[in-house]
């Protein structure tokens, strides 16, 4: 009997046999690198003339791995190898389907130090962020697998004399899977799993900072027994493939998550219809954030500085979820101040491969000088107070950065950054931190330190955020136990590990027969 859905133990590196261990897996990625990975369709590898040089952020000069690079031809072949598999995918009973995802969670937790050493390399993780997107990875294919099962058993429905009634869930059809590189495997397991256990079938284009994480993926699906052109892998350039694909009158789904202005564009060039096309587009989007932590007089003020350095600058800031503005009320603004910047201060920068790092580089060169522009600009919007600048040597390693007296409507208040640097503004009362809160374009997350049950009770209400924590960081939702997705321009609140979640890749069909 399946046991009921529990989240994946993280590793504790703490363990010497478990810190052995990982340094072990370390050796073993580094003995790969260089190795060449195909494109996958229909089950068969793909090589391509063209490649994606994936390389090191902490190392630019290591080549991690060398992906093949899809073009619209291997595009054409994807869909109708996704096509092909959708004759049949579909009609596997639920529970064999979520079978498949079972056996992929059992191979990644065998292979979980060396999928979280991956990580480490290519993406820049330290071991406990990276442990940590693995573990959620197994998550959503335990989740998601359960979820099917459940889904599939038969919908309760009003009863009437003479007639036999039914209703439920088929698959849309062939999608477009599109997941960012900084959750490089949970969120690209959670947004394709979905998709595939739900019946339909899939091209997954990966992000093209983290391709080897992505085929990494694909070894595990395939060992698990994903049949041939359920899942196929075409890393390629979003120009190129990704627009050619969204726009394509055979797509079905888009299923995205990454920039706020790559996700609108797809929303928008989906929306339009095509000659050929015979439906309207479902686009699933999970976009940016620019999310507030709010500290009142009367929080923890130790509690509320250490979840906001681990909100503002686990992983380099580099999350939709990260705190990239405090938002500090009049009577404890200077105090948290004080306190933040001793803690920033203290935050070990380093390789992401030594065990004590806990802030590595940021993922690229693009996005290395993005993060030192929003610096600059920060520098005539606030008062910088602790760090601000490119850590000299070999690697995209910024310092975490605070700018103090920040006005609300500043550009570093307002515009995702996606780095580590945070923002911190002085509210008159707890009214004006909610109207500071709320004044993005974005609704994401958030958070509120403090014990005035009024307040908290306010927030709750008021604060018009997708997921909102009270006297906790604004990072780390966990599978099952909070639904992840934002309002606004943070997407469509597709709340991930959720019991709503799958539905987005089903459409209801109500059958009647008259008895």
């Amino acid at each position: 009997m399946l046991p009921p859905f529990a989240n994946e133990p993280l590793t504790d590196f703490r363990d010497p046999a478990r810190r052995e261990a990982m340094e072990q897996a370390l050796a073993q990625v580094r003995s790969e690198f260089g190795r060449r990975y195909d494109l996958i369709i229909g089950g068969r590898p793909v090589r391509t003339q063209a490649e994606i040089r994936s390389t090191s952020p902490g190392h630019p000069d290591q080549v991690v791995g060398l992906v093949a690079r899809a073009g619209r031809a291997e595009a054409d072949q994807a869909l109708a190898a996704a096509e092909e598999a959708f004759r049949t995918w579909p009609y596997w009973e639920p529970t064999a389907r979520a079978r498949v995802l079972w056996k992929a969670a059992a191979i990644m937790r065998r292979r979980k130090l060396e999928l979280d050493a991956w990580e480490v390399y290519e993406a820049g993780k330290s071991w406990s962020e990276a442990d940590a997107d693995v573990a959620e990875a197994i998550d959503f294919l335990e989740y998601y697998g359960r979820e099917m099962v459940r889904l599939a058993q038969p919908q309760e429905l009003t009863r009437i004399p003479g007639e036999d009634n039914e209703n439920y869930y088929i698959p849309l059809g062939v999608g477009l899977i599109v997941p960012p590189w900084n959750f490089p495997l949970a969120i690209l397991t959670g947004m394709t799993s979905s998709a595939v256990v739900a019946g339909n079938t899939v091209i997954l284009k990966p992000a093209s900072a983290t391709p080897v994480i992505a085929a990494k993926f694909m070894e595990v699906m395939m060992e698990a027994g994903i049949p041939d052109g359920v899942i196929n892998f075409l890393p390629g350039p979003g120009g190129e493939v990704g627009d050619y694909l969204v726009q394509h009158p055979r797509i079905r789904f888009v299923s995205f998550t990454g920039s706020m202005e790559v996700g609108l564009h797809i929303n928008e060039e989906a929306a339009k219809v095509r000659p050929g096309q015979r439906w309207i587009k479902r686009v699933v989007a999970e976009m940016g954030g620019k999310d507030a932590i709010i500290v009142d007089e009367t929080a923890d003020l130790d509690d509320a500085v250490n979840g906001i350095i681990t909100s503002a600058f686990g992983f380099q800031g580099q999350k939709c979820s990260a705190a990239s503005r405090v938002i500090a009320l009049e009577p404890v603004y200077d105090t948290l101040l004080e306190k933040l910047v001793a803690a920033a201060k203290a935050i070990r920068v380093g390789r992401p491969d030594d065990p004590e790092t806990f802030m590595g580089p940021v993922v690229d060169e693009g996005q290395y000088k993005k993060i030192l522009q929003y610096i600059d600009i920060g520098r005539s919007e606030g008062r910088l107070v602790a760090g601000g600048r490119a850590i000299p040597g070999e690697g995209w390693f910024i310092e975490p950065t605070v700018f103090a007296d920040v006005p609300p409507d500043a550009r570093i208040a307002q515009e995702e950054i996606f780095g580590p640097v945070l923002a911190v503004i002085r509210a008159r009362d707890f009214d004006h931190a909610l109207e500071i809160a709320n004044g993005t374009v974005y609704g994401l997350t958030g958070s509120v330190y403090s014990r005035n049950r009024e307040r908290l009770e306010r927030a709750r209400r008021e604060f018009h955020v997708g997921n909102l924590y009270f006297n906790r960081k604004s990072t780390g939702a966990l599978v099952g136990v909070h639904p992840f997705g934002g309002f606004n321009m943070s997407g469509t609140d597709s709340k991930t590990g959720s019991h709503d979640y799958l539905l987005l890749f089903m459409q209801a069909k109500s059958v009647s027969e008259k008895l």
